[in-house]
Order: structure tokens, then sequence, then C-alpha cells
């Protein structure tokens, strides 16, 4: 049967799900093929399993309804198998709060699962560890690239994070497909310019480059083609415009697929994201959080470069 595999991953090397433990499966009318397969994998680990669908609403990062967000309370481990992301919302940081491991996969598909999910998680940790040592205590880090990106941020007093896909901890939380470290940056300190020639979260690839401009912490211009217009009507207010996150792939067998869930996590791209940074380490609660996708940056960290030219030093 298809995703067998990559089922098997997910609920017994990902989560580690017990026989005595329980399990949700969250998901929607869109993703339902998925979170179905996930809720009978789980059927065959523990008889305490539930699939409970949710609404699809605009954007990532808008909180789930009331009963769904009291469901997630009930449970050991969860699976959000969503169209949009639950990770940046209250609901999901209560939740890992109370000690619940959770997976988020918002916009997941059958191939991204069969692709990206079988993966040597120790070799992701390993990555993850060595460039979050390499960026401890950094004060500024820079981001340029031949197409035109050139960014600075400032971090000082924030935690880099590695997500390397094993939530096995009390409380732990990640995405899946895994493969990344990521920042909060200060707020109103980022200025610069983003090229953006990847791919935008819950729109697709670029259809033509997006120029971002940034400053003080906030968007100020976006031009480009269809997609850029998309994107610009996605920031409704000022603070959907803070710049959120700065973050790093390390997913090896991760593709440039216009679905930023695996996007983000492909080996030497960065992400910048725009919104919500409240659940990872900055101050800015809103219910969005977006990021961007650049392929073949060259980052400095401080004095040192971190990675050139999309290759991880």
């Amino acid at each position: 049967m298809p995703l067998d595999k990559s089922s098997y991953i997910i609920l017994r090397q990902c989560m580690n799900l017990k026989k005595n433990e329980s399990c949700l499966v969250v998901t929607d009318s869109k993703l339902r093929h998925i979170g179905n397969i996930l809720y009978k994998k789980s059927l065959k680990i523990t008889n305490k399993s539930k699939i409970i669908l949710t609404t699809i609403p605009q954007a990532h990062g808008t909180e789930p309804p009331k009963r769904i967000a009291d469901e997630m309370l009930k449970y050991d481990v969860i699976l959000l198998a969503t169209t949009k992301s639950l990770s940046h919302t209250t609901a999901r940081k209560t939740a890992s709060l109370k000690g619940i491991r959770i997976a988020s996969m918002p916009g997941i598909t059958t191939g991204m699962m069969e692709r990206a999910l079988d993966i040597n998680f120790n070799r992701i940790k390993n990555l993850n560890n060595r460039l979050t040592g390499k960026l401890k205590n950094k004060n500024k880090a820079r981001i340029i690239t031949k197409k035109g990106t050139d960014i600075e941020f400032e971090l000082k007093g924030r935690k880099w994070i590695g997500d390397d896909g094993i939530y096995t901890k009390k409380g732990s939380f990640g995405n899946l497909p895994a493969g990344e470290i990521f920042i909060a940056p200060l707020e109103h300190k980022a200025s610069g310019k983003i090229i953006v020639d990847a791919s935008v979260g819950g729109i697709g690839k670029v259809d033509k480059d997006i120029e971002i401009t940034v400053e003080n912490g906030f968007i100020e211009n976006v031009n480009g083609g269809k997609v850029a217009n998309a994107f610009k009507k996605m920031l409704k207010s000022k603070l959907y415009k803070n710049v959120a996150e700065l973050g790093i792939g390390t997913n090896y067998k991760a593709k440039i697929t216009g679905n930023v869930l695996e996007d983000e996590k492909v080996y030497g791209t960065c992400h910048i994201a725009f919104g919500n940074s409240r659940h990872f380490g900055g101050k800015v609660d809103v219910p969005f959080h977006v990021d961007v996708v650049i392929r073949k940056p060259t980052i400095h960290a401080d004095d040192r470069i971190i990675i050139k030219n999309g290759k991880i030093a």
C-alpha cells in the first residue's frame, strides 16, 4: 500500500507513538486522504486514536476553532495534516506546553511524504547542531545573493532552533518533513533587499523574481509578477509585514516544488518569514506567518561565512 513506509516513519520513528498512548490527527477536507492514512496506521499501534476535521482559514497561523483547540489538549501525540499551518498558533503552543508531542505538516503531499521523509535523521540533527554551534551568540546576520539580495538582521539575545524531525521528548514540536534551523530576528532592526527566486508560502513557485524592500524590520515595497501581487494582498496590516524569521534548510532529499513546507527545508536554501514570531522567541503575535524561499544564498554571521552560494561551509 502506498505511503506505508512514510506513515511508519512518522508514527514510529519521528513520534515514537506507543501502544498505551493516545493520538489525535487533525486534518481538513483538502488533506483528508493523508489524514485518513495516518489515522488508520495509528490504530495499528494504539486503539486510543481519533481523527477530527477542522476548517481551512485564509492564512497560515490562523487559530483553529475552539472545539479543535480544546480537543488538542487531550492527547499524547498530535499530527497536524492541514492545508494551512497551525504551527504558529496559541492552540499549538498551549498543547506543547502541556507536554504533548506534535508534528505539523501544513500542505503535505503524498509525493513529499515519499521523497523527503525517508532520511537519515541523525545526519540532519548533526548538521543542524553544527550550524547552530557556528551561529551561537552571533549578533548579526547578512544574506546576499548573486541576484541582488542584500539584507541584514540583528540577532543579539535570540536563540537558533534546530528542527530535525524527531519529536520523542515531552512537549517536542516541529515540521514534517523536517530539516532546518531558524531564529526570530530582533524586531524593528532588519533592513535591506530580498530577491525571492524560489517560492512563497501558500502561493507557490514564483512566476517572476520578487523584490521585497525591508526597512526597520517591516516590508516597505513588494514588486514582481502575479505571485508578488498575491503576496502583497496577504499583507493586511503593518504587523503582517514584520520580519519574523530567518531560516536555513538542511534536508538533503527535499526539492523546490512550490510547497513551502518542503521548499524551506531544501539543503542550502534560506527562508525569511513575515508576521508571527511569538511562538519561537519573537514578540509579534498576529494570525499570519508566511515564508519566502531564496536559492543559493551567501550568509555571513558577524565576520564568519556560514553558507557560500548555497553550500554550507
